[in-house]
């Protein structure tokens, strides 16, 4: 017989693990850390010279930009009648921050400063 494990209700202060849900599932794909990658190398591009860069037809390329958007990784500036795309440097460096390695550190093993 298989035992039912119990329900444990989130505690006050736990962390919310949906905020970097999105951040993630936009990074499991070649195309978008490959565009992503562009950006840092060549700072805010326009949508219609990315398209030669990443070899892709706009529209299939603003599918990729438009989860990298929502997940909050790029940035987007209207000019005239173009886009124009650039890395989220703070939420990059956010998700590579010592904030987000220490979640998945044991409490003892936790550095006393620096972390969260």
């Amino acid at each position: 017989m298989i035992k039912a494990l119990p329900v444990i209700a989130s505690a006050p202060g736990s962390v919310d693990f949906s905020k970097y849900e999105a951040k993630f599932k936009a990074l499991a794909d070649q195309k978008r850390l490959q565009i992503m990658y562009e950006l840092t190398q060549r700072g805010s591009v326009c949508v219609c010279d990315l398209t030669d860069v990443v070899e892709m037809t706009q529209s299939k390329l603003s599918y990729h930009l438009k989860i990298l958007l929502e997940a909050g990784l790029i940035a987007r500036e209207t000019r005239g009648t173009w886009s124009y795309y650039e890395l989220n440097h703070d939420e990059v460096n956010g998700l590579l921050s010592p904030e987000l390695c220490c979640i998945f550190r044991k409490v003892d093993d936790r550095p006393t400063t620096g972390c969260c």
